[in-house]
């Protein structure tokens, strides 16, 4: 269900919601971004992507997926791969997903150790689901997800197979297809993950 029922049954909700998703969104694309620049890439910088403003890294169509299903995505950063050799690639496609992890941490450690009210809580623990589960998802290895080129980078030869199969047209639809026909099964990895990290922090 998407993020637009939530606007009329719980107005604060969606703005909480809504709130944590853009931004966190807005921190993994800039992750990436910042981290080709500082090894060497400048495309992101031509493009306008060293930025947490959120406007530059949001996709329309992305967005509204996500007002109307509960699923969508940012716009991905332009890097090119020859600026930044084997290994910069992969630290600029793992980049995306340690940054989510950090702010979950951050949510996890706040909430542990501080007190809050509960609506600050709630904020709070909202942030620290959306970025494990950006993290989690992303880290899946398949297509146009930084998983996938972060496995390309390990096994070269899988990731010119990749890159290749990325630059079709059709490559998009394949994938969201994907997503759509496995998406109990990438929810049950998420939330396996989610709960681990919840319990583990003892919140």
């Amino acid at each position: 269900m998407g993020l637009i029922s939530l606007l009329s049954s719980n107005p604060l909700a969606f703005v909480i919601v809504a709130g944590a998703l853009v931004l966190s969104l807005a921190f993994h694309e800039f992750a990436h971004a910042w981290s080709a620049d500082k090894l060497g890439d400048p495309t992101p910088r031509r493009y306008g992507r060293v930025t947490l403003n959120p406007i530059k890294h949001l996709d329309p169509f992305g967005t509204l997926l996500m007002l109307l299903v509960g699923f969508g995505f940012a716009r991905p950063v332009p890097i090119n791969p020859n600026n930044l050799g084997r290994w910069g690639t992969l630290w600029v496609s793992a980049a995306g997903p340690i940054s989510n992890l950090l702010i979950a941490l951050l949510c996890a450690l706040l909430l542990k150790f501080l007190p809050f009210s509960p609506l600050m809580g709630s904020v709070l623990m909202t942030v620290l689901s959306i970025n494990v589960v950006l993290a989690v998802f992303n880290l899946i290895p398949i297509p146009l997800l930084d998983g996938s080129r972060i496995l390309g980078a390990l096994v070269p030869s899988l990731g010119r197979s990749l890159a290749q199969f990325e630059a079709q047209p059709f490559s998009f639809v394949i994938v969201m297809v994907f997503i759509f026909l496995f998406g109990s099964q990438i929810s049950g990895v998420i939330n396996v993950v989610q709960n681990w990290v919840v319990g583990f922090m003892g919140l």
